[in-house]
């Protein structure tokens, strides 16, 4: 029986809970006891009188249905269930007249209460227990309000626990509780999974709901509406099979099959709204009418189905057919595209959030202490052994399968196979590693993409040498002018002249300069190794790389024409080598499955013969599955002896050493094209760090030659006027200035704070400078470094940084200061790297001892260059 859900929010839908199963009264306490007393001692009998308690007011307490509220129902069940392992363990509870043999359980089909089962086993009280545990979570999944989030996660988590307790019941007990005497057909291995599939599509229902809630995107919700629709759709196919058609009233079928259309139906109406946004209206169309149709073979059908979940399916069919009939509009106004059969439609997406809640943590019962003094100590030692042989059983095996295994790998590759008959189809093959690596080469743009990073090389290489002719002009024009004053006032122009004064700056100008030449050389050599190489890195353009690679065919002359034939049985042979490694998947899991179900521990303690029959006997379960794997093995021997000489036919015929040949000459090239790659790459991006670091140098050396031509200026008009004076016949003595002197060569006047802001200490950025601090650096001060070619010569290069012998006790170079998030350094000295630590092939080619840089040496991985547009701007 099921009930329906009541909601109290229009956007929610019907669902299904399980009532629980009935049961007669039944008294543990007794024959518990009486079996204890009599095998053990009745002493042992009063230590557990608690367990023997507890046991039977847990199944008084299990007989009383309708008593408890859903949450402490399913903790009374849990609590049982672990009492039953435990019992199991300890009570050989059976026919037999050994043991306890006047205990028989009797329970009532859920879904039809006429029929039930009686055993005198725990196996059918075990399937029941957890039969109503399923139904339990359920009923509490059902209870909570699905209107709201919390409501809808709450009943999701209950719907996975209904499921984890079916799927359960249907791999550990329900096959156990159908032996002998025929259990009801609700705790059956069909009913059970049936059930699970049910409670799983009500559980992604609620995470459908939610994702409705959420607005999500129109293709999620596809997805995961149309796995609502799976579930049920696998639901609905086992209650359509027997023995669930027959025992199930017809509104179960109804609501199932309902369900499953409206989230097909669902899920074309999401992915209709997705293929709109794209602008394939054909396929929209497509879907949309194959929702409608879902929607209207159901509801044929559709007798005894709630109000509530009609309403739902006539809601959808009116969107899908508003859509519809939007969609044809556009299509026969606009677009005009052909509408696919339904036949030719690919499967809609799905995508599953749930899964049935693991059960063995819930029900484990190791730490329970009930009954734990009755086990004796040989029957543990015996159980001991026994799994012992049962383990060395299943280890000696599963590595014979193992093996077997490699074993056909290893062959199968020492024969070039599959690749070559994949080849000889066209489904050519590159390594992994290969193609990886050809994909990253062509998601960074390819060779294609140097030419366009040689362009940003030449750009920055310009406006470096603008800048730098900028700045010589600057201080050319200013000497012209002290020259021309010079000239005109004779002995009375008393200031230093320009040369003395920027003979620094000119000499670290004549550096740069020097710099930027071997930059242009190295340039150049960059673009030609380019050219030369275009050649040999175009196969990296292939897309798909595959198609670059050789492809296997026929001979062009046969002499008996039996190429197809070999082919045709080497591809045999291969599905049959298939067939057999299937196989032996299948057998390693039989193994496992088998030492599961594999519980002697009832029998060990009930025997009253010897131990070593008893594990004879047993252990005889798994001769059948070793002779298996012994004729999977030897089966598979004989069919690689068949294969080897069926390839070595085909290797004949078809010429496969060349093509080998030719294909792992083929991978060399492309091996080579992504080294070559790589290493002009990297080349490049060594370049464009080195122009950006080196304009950022000569814009430094730029603003101190302003900051002198400045100075100068006003030098130059405070002299004029001296000058004038004194040709006016006017005195300095009598000026009220008093006397006006100049600062001697490597020395600034003193400026006004009002006439011209103080210069920054390039050495301590931030800080002002002394008014006779000059305007261009000294001596000491290092260079930048030109970046080393790719091709160099081997001749060593004097350092530009070279130091006189009478500068040994000048103090060290400057040091950049600790960088400042997002305040640039006042002063970057040319030749202090761009960042910290920086060095690369282009650094400092002049240092003595160090030659320039070999062409393709680049060890490093490739990185792709820093972005530019930061650093210059085209002129």
């Amino acid at each position: 029986m099921a009930a329906p859900a009541s909601s109290s929010s229009a956007t929610t839908n019907v669902m299904l809970a399980i009532y629980e199963k009935k049961t007669t009264p039944i008294d543990l306490y007794r024959p518990l006891r009486n079996y204890i007393a009599f095998h053990y001692s009745e002493r042992e009998a009063q230590n557990l009188e608690d367990d023997l308690q507890t046991v039977k007011e847990l199944r008084s307490d299990l007989e009383k249905s309708s008593s408890d509220t859903p949450p402490a129902r399913r903790d009374l069940l849990i609590k049982y269930f672990k009492a039953l392992l435990l019992m199991e363990t300890r009570f050989p509870i059976s026919p037999d007249k050994d043991h306890i043999n006047t205990l028989q359980f009797t329970w009532y089909d859920a879904f039809k209460q006429k029929n039930k089962s009686s055993q005198i086993n725990l196996h059918l009280e075990k399937a029941a227990v957890l039969f109503n545990l399923g139904a339990v979570y359920s009923q509490i999944g059902l209870s909570f309000d699905r209107s709201t989030v919390e409501g809808r996660r709450q009943a999701m988590h209950n719907f996975v626990g209904a499921a984890g307790a079916f799927a359960y019941l249907r791999d550990n007990v329900a096959v156990k509780a159908a032996a002998g005497v025929a259990a009801t057909v609700d705790v059956s291995v069909e009913c059970a999974g049936m059930l699970e599939r049910l409670m799983l599509a009500q559980a992604q229902e609620c995470v459908f709901e939610n994702t409705i809630a959420k607005g999500s995107t129109p293709g999620v919700c596809a997805k995961i509406s149309r796995q609502v629709g799976i579930y049920y759709e696998e639901a609905l196919a086992a209650l359509n099979v027997a023995p669930l058609n027959q025992h199930f009233d017809k509104t179960w079928i109804t609501h199932v099959q309902l369900k499953a259309a409206l989230f097909y139906a669902e899920a074309c109406y999401r992915y209709s709204l997705e293929l709109h946004e794209k602008e394939e209206i054909a396929e929209e169309i497509a879907r949309l009418k194959t929702g409608i149709s879902s929607l209207t073979e159901a509801k044929r059908s559709a007798k005894g189905a709630p109000s509530q979940l009609l309403d739902a399916v006539s809601k959808l069919e009116t969107n899908l057919n508003q859509n519809l009939e939007r969609a044809m509009k556009e299509n026969d106004r606009v677009y005009l595209q052909r509408v696919p059969q339904a036949s030719s439609l690919a499967p809609l997406p799905a995508f599953s959030m749930v899964k049935s809640m693991p059960m063995d943590e819930v029900l484990d019962a190791s730490k329970e202490g009930m009954f734990a003094s009755l086990v004796p100590d040989s029957s543990a030692k015996a159980l001991s052994r026994y799994t012992e042989m049962v383990d060395k059983i299943i280890r000696t095996q599963a590595e014979k399968l193992q093996q077997g295994s490699e074993l056909a790998r290893v062959r199968l590759k020492e024969m070039y196979l599959p690749d070559s008959i994949l080849a000889l189809e066209g489904n050519v093959i590159l390594p992994e590693d290969l193609k990886e690596d050809v994909e990253a080469v062509q998601i960074s743009g390819g060779p294609a993409s140097l030419e366009a990073e040689l362009q940003q090389l030449r750009d920055l290489r310009r406006v470096n040498h603008e800048f730098l002719v900028q700045t010589e002009e600057m201080l050319q024009k200013e000497a012209q002018e002290d020259a021309q004053f010079r000239s005109q006032f004779g002995t009375r122009w008393t200031r230093p002249q320009s040369s003395t004064l920027t003979k620094m700056l000119q000499d670290r100008l004549n550096r740069f300069a020097g710099n930027l030449k071997q930059a242009a050389e190295s340039d150049a050599k960059i673009e030609r190794s380019m050219r030369d190489h275009s050649a040999l890195m175009s196969i990296l353009d292939r897309r798909p790389i595959e198609a670059a690679l050789p492809t296997l065919s026929k001979p062009i002359m046969s002499l008996n024409a039996n190429e197809d034939a070999i082919v045709g049985a080497l591809k045999q042979s291969l599905r049959q080598l298939e067939t057999l490694g299937a196989q032996r998947a299948g057998l390693e899991d039989m193994l496992k499955e088998m030492k599961r179900k594999d519980d002697i521990l009832p029998k060990l303690m009930t025997s009253t013969g010897s131990y070593e029959d008893l594990f004879k006997k047993e252990i005889a379960k798994y001769d059948h599955i070793c002779a298996e794997i012994a004729q999977n093995i030897e089966a598979q021997e004989h069919l690689l002896m068949e294969i080897q000489a069926q390839n070595d036919q085909f290797s004949a015929i078809f010429n496969l050493e060349d093509y080998k040949a030719s294909r792992e000459k083929c991978s060399k090239r492309i091996q080579a094209a992504i080294v070559k790659y790589r290493e002009i790459k990297e080349n490049v991006n060594e370049g464009l760090k080195f122009y950006v670091t080196l304009q950022d140098a000569i814009t430094n050396v730029k603003q101190q030659c302003s900051d002198f031509v400045m100075t100068r200026n006003i030098q130059c008009r405070e002299m004029i006027e001296d000058v004038q004076r004194q040709i006016s016949g006017l005195s300095f003595q009598d000026r009220n200035t008093g006397n006006r002197s100049y600062p001697p060569v490597g020395q600034s006047p003193q400026i006004p704070r009002t006439t011209l802001q103080q210069p920054i200490d390039h050495g301590n950025p931030g800080q002002p400078t002394h008014p006779q601090t000059p305007y261009y650096p000294p001596s000491q001060q290092p260079s930048m470094p030109a970046y080393s070619p790719p091709y160099g010569t081997s001749q060593q290069l004097p350092s530009p940084y070279h130091t006189p012998a009478t500068a040994a006790a000048a103090p060290p170079p400057y040091q950049p200061p600790p960088q400042q998030p997002q305040q640039p350094p006042q002063s970057q000295e040319y030749g202090q790297p761009a960042y910290p630590g920086w060095r690369g092939p282009y650094y400092n080619s002049q240092q003595p001892g160090s030659f320039p840089r070999p062409p393709y040496t680049v060890p490093a991985p490739y990185h792709p260059p820093p972005h530019q547009s930061g650093y210059y701007k085209p002129q």
